[in-house]
């Protein structure tokens, strides 16, 4: 009878110390609700920045995880587009020959970012295949990181604050692609 007990004990103990310590991401990342956005931006490198771009688009009010991931993805295309943009009205005016190949190297770079690496971002999340939406949003951050990168010896960075809030917004959406893995 003794031996009977001590494993019900033992069995009631095991199972409180798994609902103890589940974590509390895996109870709250799932449904909708006015903290759905603060608890999935807590996940990311880029709390303000999640928030603002989330809570800008009212589809967010009663989004699950894999909507919120939806809105970051057309957040991103958005300003991603708008930098490319961006990008070729200074290249119509730049003058300097270092700046022209940079700025041509960002173009090239910004185009992967809105030909190739959003669409299969969206693609993933819309499809329900997360795994490819992390490597898409991921390749976009890297491909903002190698934009930054070719104005390393010049003076100025003509487009610095709109690269890093693609190259920001692109880890924000990669951390909220993951939680959906």
């Amino acid at each position: 009878m003794n031996s009977t007990i001590s494993l019900t004990l033992l069995h009631l103990a095991f199972c409180f110390t798994l609902v103890s310590f589940t974590p509390i991401s895996a109870l709250e990342l799932h449904g909708t609700g006015a903290n759905m956005v603060e608890t999935t931006c807590q996940k990311t490198p880029f709390y303000n920045l999640c928030v603002s771009a989330l809570k800008s688009d009212p589809r967010s009010s009663g989004a699950d995880v894999a909507g919120l991931a939806q809105i970051g993805t057309d957040k991103l295309k958005a300003k991603a587009t708008a930098t490319l943009r961006q990008i070729t009205a200074l290249l119509k005016v730049a003058k300097d020959p270092k700046l022209k190949m940079a700025l041509r190297d960002c173009a090239d770079y910004y185009n992967a970012i809105v030909k190739y690496d959003i669409p299969v971002a969206v693609e993933a999340v819309t499809k329900g295949d997360p795994k490819f939406g992390v490597e898409g949003a991921t390749d976009a951050a890297n491909e903002a990181d190698a934009c930054g990168r070719g104005f390393k010896n010049q003076p100025k960075f003509p487009i610095y604050a709109s690269n890093k809030v693609v190259h920001d917004l692109s880890a924000v959406v990669a951390s909220i692609v993951q939680l959906l893995l």
